[in-house]
C-alpha cells in the first residue's frame, strides 16, 4: 500500500540521515568525541579542526552518502517525485536533528550534496566545485555551505525542475541557514572561525579578522 511505503521511505531517509558520520570517524581516528570539541557540530569541518583532515573527508563522504542512499529507497519503493524529494529533506532533517545524537548534529552540507547528485548527475561537480572554490577564497567552511544551500533550488528551478526546487531546494536552502544562524551571527561580527589553513595566513578574500593581520597591524 502507497502508505506504507511513504512512511518506510520518510522514515527510512530520517534514520539514514540520523547516522552520526562524524562521531564514527573521530571515534575510530582518535577516540574521542567530535562533539565535545570546537563548534560541537559532527559535520565534515569540526571533524578537520578536531581530528584531521583524512576523518573529515571519510565524514563528507559517509554524509554525502547517507543522503544518496535516501534518495535511493524512494526510488526503489516507486515513491512520486515529490515523495522523493521529501525523503531528501528528511535525510538533512535527520543529519541536523539526529535521532542518535539527542536531535542534534550538523548543518547537512555533504548530505545535500549527495541526495540532490543522485536527482540530477551534474550537480555534484557544481555543487562540489562551488563550495571548494568559495570555501578556500573566503576560509570560511561556513560561507561555502550557505553557497551551496542556496544554490541547490536556483540550479533545480532553473533547468525545469519545478518539484525538485520547490519540494527539496527551498526547504533544505532553509535548514542549512536556520542550521548556521551561530556562523552568520559570527561573519557579521567578523569572528567567525577559518578553515584550519587559514588558521596562520590569512584567505585571498577575509571576511573576518584574522590573527595574523591583528599581529602585523599590532
Amino acid at each position: 500500500m502507497l502508505w506504507i511505503k511513504t512512511i518506510l521511505s520518510w522514515a527510512g531517509a530520517y534514520l539514514l540521515g540520523s547516522i552520526p558520520s562524524g562521531i564514527i570517524w573521530g571515534w575510530i581516528a582518535r577516540h574521542i568525541d567530535v562533539r565535545k570539541y570546537g563548534s560541537g557540530r559532527t559535520g565534515g569541518t569540526n571533524v578537520w579542526r578536531t581530528v584531521g583532515f583524512i576523518p573529515a573527508v571519510l565524514t563528507a563522504l559517509t554524509d554525502g552518502l547517507k543522503g544518496a542512499a535516501a534518495i535511493w529507497l524512494a526510488q526503489a519503493l516507486e515513491m512520486s517525485a515529490a515523495a522523493i524529494a521529501i525523503a531528501g529533506v528528511l535525510a538533512v532533517v535527520g543529519h541536523n536533528y539526529s535521532l542518535y545524537l539527542g536531535f542534534r548534529g550538523g548543518a547537512g552540507t555533504a548530505t545535500t550534496v549527495g541526495l540532490a547528485a543522485v536527482l540530477w548527475s551534474p550537480v555534484l561537480p557544481i555543487l562540489t566545485l562551488t563550495g571548494i572554490i568559495v570555501g578556500l577564497l573566503v576560509g570560511h567552511a561556513s560561507v561555502a555551505s550557505i553557497t551551496v544551500a542556496l544554490l541547490l533550488p536556483l540550479i533545480f528551478l532553473l533547468r525545469g525542475d519545478i518539484v525538485n526546487g520547490i519540494f527539496l531546494g527551498i526547504p533544505v536552502m532553509l535548514l542549512t541557514l536556520w542550521a548556521l544562524r551561530p556562523n552568520i551571527q559570527r561573519l557579521r561580527d567578523r569572528a567567525e572561525r577559518f578553515l584550519p589553513i587559514f588558521e596562520h595566513k590569512p584567505p585571498l578574500i577575509c571576511l573576518s579578522r584574522h590573527p595574523a593581520r591583528q599581529k602585523s597591524s599590532g
